[in-house]
């Protein structure tokens, strides 16, 4: 791919809707929101499915991306305040690793992940950073070093990735904001300006610990009520069956509608090891967003396979996947459903798995791990967050929560009611 640049160097200021007007001044920056691999994520919700519950939710990766850039220049100026040593090289590599955090995502979240892209979104971004930093001239180095946490300062990391980072604050202030669902609004300035840096290691002033208590609250609420809501999660697994169904039918031959960068990541049976070994795949993969994907699936309305036309005109019409979440495994529910479909020739081994599965998810509000959450008491002592006196998130409280999930076309539900 030839060099790449940008247009307009001089910096800007965008109007964003959740923080007023943020600034892009550095070259840097510019070079790399003007490129067309971050322009596209412009054409990538946020939130996936949540749209189809919350339908304000239609923001992008690119609002997202920009707005974590935002908060990280804003904690990376009070850490300078209170005297911690940051250069402006480490402020622009610190910055432009928060911008490129989420550029390896594809459309619709993880979907692709788990179907036709065989490596994760971290991977890619990796990968997609390497690219921009030769056609860059090497000035993405430092970002690479920090994003990857081989850079000399850990702070710096934790800041992009750790459970107290730029990429959950944005994304929870403005997944709370675009969905109307207030419960995951977050104190995002006062957690800003209570962080510190102890032995090179991000920490939170005493005075911050019940700012920084409702921040993991607000991400568990926002996790059960809104990422993890049984609509979304079944919305989000019809997608999912789509592109598995639409992948097998291509490994047979089978003809399917598709942009050519789509129908190249149906048609070709890739490795880990090709995203490695071929630039142009991942050429390919950044020319791919969600109206490629969308595009296809009203196209497969009318496919002859019966599975993937059936399963397509679900997701046009937003006659979703009818799904039971519970706290136990629920067999019974299963049982009665699979029994009804078999009797009624609903169900057969061909489609089966794509008509009726189960499965879990899981979420857990708080980690005590390598990555927690350190509080500095005035008397200088450190604590991890869960091991305060009194903490909210103590006891047990901040540990993981698995729910069960039973998917049913709608059929198989109003049978088993007998409707």
């Amino acid at each position: 791919m030839p060099l790449y640049k940008a247009t307009q160097l001089y910096g800007k200021i965008i109007n964003d809707p959740v923080y007023g007007f943020v600034q892009f001044t550095e070259k840097e920056l510019m070079q790399v929101i003007e490129h067309p691999w971050f322009q596209r994520l412009r054409r990538i919700k946020q939130m996936g499915m949540a749209q189809l519950v919350y339908p304000g939710a239609v923001h992008t990766r690119f609002h997202h991306s920009l707005g974590a850039c935002h908060l990280m220049g804003t904690a990376l100026e009070g850490l300078q305040r209170k005297g911690v040593v940051i250069s402006p090289n480490e402020v622009t590599a610190a910055r432009l690793a928060i911008l490129l955090h989420d550029i390896g995502h594809g459309p619709f979240s993880h979907a692709l992940e788990h179907t036709l892209i065989p490596v994760s979104h971290e991977s890619i971004s990796l990968k997609i950073m390497e690219s921009l930093n030769r056609q860059f001239d090497g000035s993405l180095s430092g970002a690479m070093e920090i994003f990857s946490n081989d850079y000399p300062t850990p702070f710096l990391h934790q800041l992009v990735s750790s459970q107290l980072d730029m990429d959950r604050m944005d994304y929870l202030n403005r997944d709370s904001f675009f969905s109307g669902v207030a419960e995951g609004t977050i104190g995002y300035d006062r957690i800003l300006q209570m962080l510190t840096v102890v032995d090179d290691r991000l920490m939170v002033e005493e005075k911050g610990i019940y700012s920084v208590e409702k921040f993991i609250v607000a991400r568990r609420i926002m996790y059960w009520q809104v990422y993890l809501h049984k609509t979304v999660l079944g919305a989000e697994k019809l997608v999912v069956k789509i592109l598995k169904r639409a992948k097998e039918l291509a490994e047979q031959g089978k003809q399917l509608f598709a942009t050519p960068s789509f129908s190249f990541f149906l048609y070709e049976k890739l490795k880990k090891e090709d995203f490695d070994s071929d630039g142009h795949i991942l050429e390919k993969f950044c020319a791919i967003d969600d109206a490629d994907v969308i595009c296809s699936i009203k196209e497969w309305s009318n496919h002859p396979d019966d599975i993937l036309s059936r399963l397509c005109r679900m997701f046009t019409d937003r006659n979703l996947y009818k799904v039971k979440l519970s706290s136990e495994e629920n067999r019974e529910l299963y049982e009665r459903y699979l029994q009804a479909g078999n009797a009624s020739g609903i169900l057969n081994d061909e489609n089966r798995d794509y008509f009726l599965f189960r499965g879990s998810t899981s979420n857990s509000a708080y980690k005590s791990n390598d990555d927690n959450i350190n509080i500095v008491m005035k008397s200088g002592r450190v604590v991890d967050i869960s091991g305060v006196n009194n903490s909210l998130i103590g006891n047990g409280a901040s540990g993981e929560i698995k729910k069960h999930y039973i998917c049913a076309i709608p059929e198989l539900r109003n049978l088993s009611l007998g409707k």
